[in-house]
């Protein structure tokens, strides 16, 4: 299961655009503390610190305890992180507070193994990752690192839907009217490409087939031609 992180930040007295500008400056970024039926709390956090988790993958499925000025610390989540397009860097961090043993939606990376026990992969399929991860509603303080999904004996054509998937106790997708799929096992190329090229007439046949009608329309050209001669005699 995930642990949660140790985040210092400081107190923010002035909001807005202007100070917000300020505030990146200084090597800071601008954010806010929401939640758990408690007043919005405006803060500070080092941008070197949050950027390392940021980068580091899956920061808005991660529990952070922030310690806002030397204060109690807060068990949050973060909910939005705005970056500049242009420059990529981050300008603006929400967090939600998590309540204790508050149920939460997060998103949970798949991962999938047991490659070399699928007869499918084995003759050249592919392995078509349809979700990477997949939304849950799980217990903040349970939050998994990852979902497994066993590959083994899956063939050609086979999907793999969440309900083959082992979820941890007291989890649940926050997808609930359908068994979603989340990976299938595709043909390989070399197969697809060998049924097209079969499923095409050879050169001769086309030309035969298509020349049918042709040829009989000439053939009874022809055969009209002496009557026609006949005719004019």
């Amino acid at each position: 299961m995930a642990q949660s992180i140790e985040l210092k930040a400081t107190a923010r007295d002035k909001v807005g655009k202007g100070a917000a500008k300020n505030v990146r400056r200084t090597g800071l970024v601008p954010g806010v503390i929401y939640g758990d039926k408690r007043a919005a709390e405006p803060i500070n956090v080092p941008y070197s610190e949050l950027w390392k988790h940021y980068r580091g993958g899956r920061f808005l499925s991660t529990l952070f305890q922030i310690e806002v000025g030397g204060g109690a610390a807060q068990q949050v989540i973060p909910r939005d992180v705005q970056v500049d397009p242009v420059k990529d860097y981050i300008i603006h961090v929400d967090f939600q507070r998590i309540a204790k043993n508050a149920v939460i939606r997060v998103a949970i990376p798949v991962k999938f193994g047991n490659h070399e026990k699928s007869p499918g992969l084995k003759r050249g399929g592919v392995l078509n990752i349809v979700r990477h991860e997949v939304e849950l509603f799980c217990p903040a303080d349970a939050i998994p690192d990852h979902l497994d999904v066993d590959l083994e004996g899956t063939e050609i054509g086979d999907s793999i839907h969440i309900s083959a998937v082992k979820l941890p106790p007291n989890t649940r997708p926050t997808i609930a009217d359908r068994d979603f799929t989340v990976a299938t096992i595709a043909g390989a190329k070399a197969e697809e490409v060998e049924v097209a090229a079969s499923a095409v007439p050879v050169e001769g046949e086309a030309a035969a087939a298509e020349g049918a009608p042709a040829d009989a329309a000439k053939a009874g050209a022809k055969a009209a031609a002496p009557a026609k001669e006949e005719k004019k005699k």
